[in-house]
């Protein structure tokens, strides 16, 4: 005799259901297809996690090189001045800084400098 999932079965399909709530087509309502998704988009989700945090240091870098070329450096001079001058500001706080208060970002590049 065999053994059907009964209501073990039901509650797992809901579980994969509700994942894949707002896909297009057929990955929101027919369990295999949705399944597919579902496992697509968590190993999507568990890629772009780690991405995520290259894209945001690019990001930082790009803002610091732009703000240290409007004082007279590039990115590289000024990470090995601040390094010399043992300034340890990490690349989050230094765009922060060159974005939102470009006189404190110019007395920091100053202060390297020296």
């Amino acid at each position: 005799m065999r053994v059907k999932g009964g209501p073990q079965g039901h509650l797992r399909h809901k579980k994969i259901f509700k994942m894949s709530k707002g896909q297009r087509g057929t990955r929101h309502f027919l369990f295999k297809r949705a399944n597919e998704a579902m496992l697509k988009s968590m190993w999507y989700a568990t890629r772009d996690r780690r991405v995520r945090k290259r894209d945001l240091r690019k990001l930082w870098i790009a803002r610091i090189n732009a703000a240290a070329r409007l004082n007279g450096l590039t990115y590289s001079r000024l990470i090995a001045a601040m390094k010399k001058a043992n300034i340890n500001l990490n690349r989050k706080m230094l765009a922060d800084l060159a974005v939102r208060d470009p006189q404190t970002f110019a007395a920091v590049v100053a202060q390297a400098t020296r």
